[in-house]
């Protein structure tokens, strides 16, 4: 099952998808997540934690901007998650999503991984 959403208050800055395959699930964010769009992701997140879910990925992939409050729904995603047993995946590909979560502790805690940067986003060099 996959469903789309986008917040009617933040349609410019972020949309999320959502794949749900049983136990594991998929939550997929592009554009960006600022104080204004990250309610956004924190809803979804916090719904599908609240279901049966195992195994969440969220894929920031498409993602072009990331600021402490996106880093605020992450942590609390992690929190969350260890408690409840959950896999947590944070899968990123711009600087400016690794950045911020290397410059937090973050990319470590949350044990994230660098995808390939999105052919149709702006390439970003010197990620380190």
């Amino acid at each position: 099952m996959t469903a789309s959403s986008l917040d009617p208050s933040t349609p410019e800055l972020v949309s999320v998808d959502v794949s749900v395959s049983g136990p594991v699930v998929r939550i997929s964010a592009a554009g960006e997540i600022d104080s204004t769009s990250a309610p956004v992701l924190r809803q979804h997140v916090e719904s599908l934690l609240d279901g049966d879910v195992r195994e969440l990925t969220v894929d920031l992939g498409q993602v072009t901007f990331l600021d402490s409050a996106g880093l605020c729904v992450l942590a609390a995603a992690h929190r969350r998650a260890v408690r409840q047993g959950v896999a947590l995946r944070v899968l990123a590909s711009s600087r400016a999503v690794i950045r911020p979560l290397q410059i937090t502790g973050l990319w470590d805690l949350l044990r994230a991984e660098r995808l390939p940067e999105h052919p149709d986003l702006p390439s970003q060099q010197g990620v380190a």
